[in-house]
């Protein structure tokens, strides 16, 4: 996958069905449920969910073509004011899997180019940076299951294996394995017991499964070598 800091379509949604399917598992990681009285109310009160909603309808009307005859930068200038309002920044075309769970509000900042797995759980503070040179140059990976702690920071091409636990404030400089514990500046493996009990109300098989595909496929690659690499 070729990482150079330009806005790209890998995180866009393909369609309008797997946009729904990847809002549905989103809304699960809030509600436990869902259905229109679910997205309604967190749409209008969890600015985790309201901004999740805005950034993955603004990445598929980024497909669309002459860009949704007006409606693309529509979305755009809502994702925008909610990125100013709440303090998220996030790309549209940042490719996230399914059950993105936004803890708080403020301070999160995802590089466009950084790949996140399934049922990841952030908290406010958060940053996934770019590297632009270097052993690690590129955007972070990070693998199903993971929790990322209030002010942790992971900058470059590094690899957060699955059912991974990032400590508050930690500084990941290099690579975490699968249920490795990380905590510290820099960060240091501390214990395999991962994010167990730190990621609630897990995306059921069926949903997951309807959120299959919904990306082109490039970065999934990536994201599928994970396990055997950490």
């Amino acid at each position: 996958m070729e990482e150079n800091g330009e806005p790209h379509l890998r995180g866009c949604a393909v369609s309008f069905a797997k946009l729904k399917a990847l809002l549905a598992a989103d809304l699960y990681r809030y509600a436990g449920r869902v259905d229109a009285k679910s997205f309604l109310r967190h749409y209008a009160f969890t600015p985790g969910y309201k901004y999740t909603v805005l950034m993955r309808t603004c990445g598929w009307l980024k497909r669309k073509p002459a860009k949704a005859f007006g409606l693309y930068p529509l979305s755009k200038l809502l994702l925008l004011r909610a990125r100013y309002k709440y303090g998220f920044a996030i790309p549209e075309y940042t490719e996230i899997g399914p059950g993105l769970f936004l803890n708080r509000f403020g301070g999160f900042y995802i590089h466009g180019d950084a790949v996140l797995g399934s049922n990841v759980n952030l908290t406010h503070g958060v940053v996934l940076g770019h590297m632009n040179r270097g052993a690690r140059r590129g955007a972070p990976v990070i693998g199903d299951r993971s929790f990322l702690g209030s002010g942790a920071k992971i900058i470059g091409g590094i690899i957060v294996g699955e059912e991974a636990a990032i400590g508050a404030n930690a500084v990941v400089t290099k690579d975490i394995p699968n249920r490795g514990v990380a905590v510290g500046i820099p960060a240091k493996l501390v214990s395999d017991q991962g994010s167990d009990g730190y990621i609630n109300r897990m995306v059921p098989p069926a949903l997951l499964a309807a959120c299959a595909n919904a990306y082109p496929g490039q970065a999934r690659q990536k994201m599928k070598s994970v396990a055997a690499s950490v």
